[in-house]
């Protein structure tokens, strides 16, 4: 099977890029699953209901996010509606929403995934890796079929992870830095690995955010109101070939497509 995974999408020109770019990769790529994070999708700082439905309706399945997700307060009671908007399963226990999903596809095939932080630079959050461990083990035992979005800022951190589930899991796609890199790779035991699948969002900008804000933040160091950026857009992704009986990856794609 082939799993599309849109990194992070980022305010209303990420969700142009998504919306102009999925009908033809999933033709193209015969993509069976979407899944994209999309903690960054109302105005670059959380996640709206409307919104949501909206990146549904443009053909993504799943949804993933990470530290923003609770940014958009009207959101926090939407999500326990809705398991197929992941908040990271390392979250302190009783926050509202789900960590992880059995999503079955039109045929039956049953996929795992799985949302976690990491704790690096991060706010604080449970061990990912003993997080891993459990999550992992209930999910086996519904289908071998696991992604991870492990959504973290040290690459050490991602690095580690993934050489710490391969084997157990299909692909750990790294999200949060909005900066993609080129370590695609197949891990030794058969786990697709990349540190970061990158941002959907505007091209000219700072991770997202207006480059003169982020410049006036450097030089002055004053608090300010960020907005996202605005122009031309990127679409990046990586597109994972995953064995359906064995779970093991064979293949891992990194996409990086412009958009006027």
């Amino acid at each position: 099977m082939k799993v599309l995974f849109i990194g992070d999408i980022v305010g209303k020109v990420g969700r142009n890029a998504v919306n102009a770019s999925l009908p033809g990769l999933t033709d193209k790529y015969k993509i069976d699953l979407v899944i994209a994070n999309a903690e960054n999708i109302a105005g670059g700082f959380g996640l709206t209901e409307s919104l949501v439905q909206d990146l549904y309706r443009m053909g993504v399945q799943v949804i993933t996010t990470g530290n923003h997700v609770w940014d958009k307060k009207d959101f926090v009671g939407y999500i326990s509606k809705d398991n197929r908007v992941l908040r990271p399963a390392n979250f302190a226990p009783g926050v509202p929403g789900y960590g992880s999903i059995i999503y079955t596809m039109p045929d039956g095939m049953k996929v795992g995934i799985l949302n976690l932080s990491g704790r690096v630079f991060m706010a604080n959050t449970d061990c990912p890796f003993r997080k891993a461990q459990k999550e992992i083990e209930a999910l086996r035992m519904e289908t071998k079929v696991i992604i991870i979005d492990f959504h973290a800022e040290a690459t050490s951190e991602k690095v580690a992870f993934g050489y710490f589930v391969d084997g157990k899991a299909s692909a750990v796609l790294g999200t949060h830095t909005h900066v993609q890199t080129a370590d695609e790779k197949i891990l030794p035991n058969g786990t697709a690995y990349i540190t970061d699948v990158g941002m959907t969002g505007p091209s000219h900008s700072v991770i997202g955010i207006n480059v003169d804000q982020i410049i006036h933040r450097f030089l002055t160091g004053m608090p300010d109101r960020f907005e996202t950026g605005q122009g031309k857009g990127i679409f990046s992704a990586v597109v994972v070939d995953i064995n359906r009986e064995s779970g093991r990856a064979t293949g891992i794609q990194r996409l990086q497509l412009s958009h006027p």
